[in-house]
């Protein structure tokens, strides 16, 4: 299969995105080509448009929150079917033979290929990838809505996994935004004791709403020493610099301050907080093909849904303007419409 496909494509940073066409050649024996129905605008997308990371190319065909149909399948393609519903995150391939690969860990692959790094994704008719990363939906779970969670989905949820959270534990999310929203729900889905905390004292009702037990205020003094102490887990969804001594200072015993938001600036730690207590700084990124299938499982089994706003693909710039106004509330979702551009 090897039909042109059209697109919406940055042809240099800062600019719109225009109709684009490509040829994407013969299908490798290990793709496989699907037909994109839903593909979520994250900001990582806006990162890779604007080059803000400086590893863009152009012209570059933005997308990695993909669902769709499966319509072509390579000679050695695993574990799919053709009309089979699936999706694509952030990662579309990697080497298989190394370590982590081989350890259940290909988000770490040193020549893992993300969906938008020298790839085209999924602002397209159709999108390919290696059969390893592309993961079938639930029937449990709205395809209209489900994108998302292929990669601010599996990017909170992965934390839970990596760090054998319990039902006991009591977690806190900073940020009720896009990652965060995500993050309140499985939180709460899992049987946690959850906190939200948030700058803005107009999403206490909301965070309540979206899982949290309690709101404290991330800029309030009184409110962050209220609960020192006290929180196994805290996952930051934000991209700002915070109060980070504040913040470590609500880690009980043991306790962990896991980063998944991309910080501009380096963080100030407090050594003494971090041995005093056995405390823990990490980060991590998207998941593995394992913590997908997990994730989608489980977001089925407990009707956990990203909270979405929709566009026409064929409207993607005022989506993209809509998010960089920061209006998504809470995810954005381009639905595929290329029969009419």
């Amino acid at each position: 299969m090897s039909a042109r496909i059209q697109a919406w494509a940055a042809m240099e940073s800062g600019k719109p995105l225009v109709p684009y066409t490509f040829e994407p050649g013969e299908l490798g024996a290990e793709e496989v080509e699907i037909a994109v129905e839903h593909c979520g605008l994250c900001h990582s997308d806006l990162s890779m448009l604007d080059n803000e990371w400086r590893a863009s190319t152009y012209p570059l065909v933005a997308g990695h929150e993909v669902i769709g149909r499966v319509v072509g399948l390579g000679s050695h393609a695993k574990g799919l079917r053709l009309g089979q519903r699936v999706g694509l995150g952030w990662n579309a391939g990697s080497c298989l033979h190394c370590s982590p690969c081989l350890s259940g860990r290909q988000q770490m692959c040193d020549e893992v290929q993300p969906t938008i790094m020298g790839h085209h994704g999924g602002f397209a008719e159709r999108v390919r990838a290696h059969w390893l990363w592309v993961a079938p939906i639930p029937d449990g779970l709205d395809a209209a809505d489900a994108g998302p969670l292929l990669c601010g989905g599996v990017t909170v949820f992965s934390p839970f996994l990596t760090f054998d959270v319990k039902p006991t534990h009591r977690v806190g999310v900073v940020g009720i935004g896009g990652l965060g929203h995500l993050a309140l729900k499985f939180a709460r889905a899992w049987g946690c004791e959850v906190t939200a905390f948030t700058s803005s004292e107009s999403k206490r009702d909301e965070a309540l709403q979206l899982g949290a037990h309690r709101v404290v205020s991330s800029v309030d003094a009184a409110s962050m020493k209220s609960i020192a102490g006290q929180l196994d887990l805290v996952i930051v969804t934000v991209n700002v610099m915070l109060n980070w001594k504040a913040l470590m200072g609500t880690l009980a015993p043991n306790g962990r301050l896991h980063v998944v938001g991309v910080l501009s600036e380096p963080m100030s730690v407090n050594g003494l907080q971090l041995i005093d207590g056995q405390r823990s700084v990490s980060g991590s990124p998207t998941g593995s093909r394992s913590d997908i299938d997990q994730m989608l499982a489980f977001a089925a089994r407990h009707g956990i849904k990203p909270q979405t706003e929709h566009f026409p693909m064929s409207r993607i710039n005022d989506a993209l303007d809509h998010l960089r106004a920061g209006k998504a509330r809470y995810r954005v979702v381009l639905d595929a419409d290329f029969a009419s551009v």
